[in-house]
């Protein structure tokens, strides 16, 4: 790939993203914040691939698959009106097919091709395959945790903005009461992976965003969760308890691990 095939490939997105757009402000708000969200992970997937570092190629290819990782995400959201996979479809899946569909990678050698289209398939599973393919196995573990960094500043936002200036499709539809899981927080002790499963409550899921503190790849990503102040942020957000404040601790403990 050529920094001439991402530009052209970045045309494509934004024409398709932007039919997208109608005349409901709420669904615009909805798939601008997708739009906005790939611009994002872009940025973060370049920062991480260039301290590892990365040829200038792997780099470009690293940032395509960034720009369609969510490609899924615009048809999901106008068919659902949601962006829960669980109710709707899985937008890996979608995102994979439909760039198959469209033929917009036609024109790259077949192994990048396949490459890209696989990285965007499998970046949102709970556990990454066991792919003997290393190359594969290099570009799921970028995207994952580009995405998960942006997705962090999309959820912190949203628990800090204004409930009229929030993204409706953002929420999760769960009550935002002062329970959450003991469950979540014991895995979180044991660094453990969180599920949607687990989640009853708000809190809940700030947990589970909390406990992606213990789940990067590199130490460029646990470099950026810090300077974007992440945890603390989060950490604000929820109840003043003692095994609350031991969880966000040991998260912090581990991230500043990562970092020596």
């Amino acid at each position: 790939m050529t920094g001439d095939d991402l530009k052209s490939l970045k045309k494509w997105f934004s024409d398709y993203t932007g039919s997208f757009l109608g005349s409901n402000e709420d669904d615009n708000r909805n798939q601008c914040l997708k739009a906005e969200h790939t611009k994002n992970v872009c940025a973060n997937i370049r920062e991480i691939a260039k301290s590892l570092p990365l040829p200038f190629e792997k780099i470009i290819l690293a940032e395509t698959i960034a720009l369609f990782h969510d490609i899924g995400r615009f048809q999901q959201y106008k068919k659902f009106r949601t962006f829960q996979d669980g109710k709707s479809i899985n937008h890996g899946v979608l995102g994979a097919r439909t760039l198959e569909e469209e033929n917009v990678l036609n024109h790259l050698a077949e192994a990048e091709k396949h490459l890209i289209i696989s990285a965007v398939k499998f970046h949102n599973v709970f556990q990454i395959p066991d792919f003997r393919d290393e190359e594969l196995l290099l570009f799921l573990k970028l995207i994952r945790d580009a995405d998960k960094l942006d997705i962090l500043r999309v959820f912190i936002n949203f628990y800090e903005s204004p409930v009229e200036e929030r993204a409706s499709a953002t929420a999760f539809r769960l009550p935002d009461t002062p329970e959450y899981s003991k469950e979540i927080i014991e895995r979180i002790y044991k660094k453990q992976k969180v599920s949607y499963a687990y989640l009853r409550t708000i809190n809940d899921f700030k947990l589970m965003n909390l406990s992606w503190g213990c789940a990067m790849n590199y130490k460029a990503s646990y470099r950026l969760l810090k300077e974007r102040d992440c945890l603390n942020r989060i950490a604000r957000q929820l109840p003043a308890t003692a095994d609350i404040a031991g969880a966000v601790a040991l998260v912090q403990k581990f991230v500043e691990e990562q970092l020596r």
